[in-house]
């Protein structure tokens, strides 16, 4: 029988997700849109790769739209499907409506509430995963940068999932996209 997932087990995967996702000292909190989608435009190389793959190469373009209420994100190369993956998060009042086209499947909407923390951002929505109900979880995890290797900062995107059905309280990777910058060329 499914589970039936009322308004107070959601509250409680929330609490779990955002206490997972805050540090000791630091909670996370709602943050505008309008912060977080500058902050992921450009051109973005790097490995990418579902739990238990091998990492194959990606690039990650970003654009946001003038008003910032609108991030495309297009990943392509190394992706399962022969066309780019659209990324389409679009500011919907205190949410974010996500439109995900792999160019092949039918394309899937999902809702999501975004928080930060120390320069992280988080999009938490509950949704169906593999056809089980589930907490989703996209991380942008800002990546600083180290002048032992001369890299520039980027991000680690990982989508984790948590099953609503199973009594495991934390997420599991689903998937991870490397996101360094790349130097626009002279």
């Amino acid at each position: 029988m499914p589970l039936k997932i009322d308004r107070l087990n959601l509250m409680l995967g929330l609490a779990i997700v955002l206490s997972v996702f805050s540090s000791s000292s630091v909670m996370a909190a709602k943050v505008s849109f309008k912060e977080f989608c500058p902050q992921l435009v450009g051109q973005w190389a790097g490995d990418a790769a579902k739990a238990g793959e091998i990492p194959k190469k990606v690039a990650v373009t970003g654009f946001c739209s003038h008003d910032q209420r609108q991030l495309i994100l297009s990943v392509s190369i190394g992706t399962r499907a022969p066309f780019s993956e659209t990324w389409w998060f679009r500011e919907q009042g205190e949410q974010v409506l996500l439109t995900y086209y792999d160019g092949v499947s039918q394309e899937k909407q999902q809702l999501f509430s975004l928080y930060q923390q120390n320069g992280d951002y988080s999009l938490l929505g509950e949704g169906v995963v593999n056809a089980r109900p589930a907490l989703i979880q996209l991380l942008f995890d800002a990546q600083t940068q180290t002048q032992a290797q001369n890299q520039a900062g980027g991000w680690q995107w990982t989508q984790n999932i948590q099953y609503l059905d199973d009594d495991i309280d934390r997420y599991q990777l689903f998937r991870g996209i490397e996101m360094t910058p790349v130097a626009p060329s002279p």
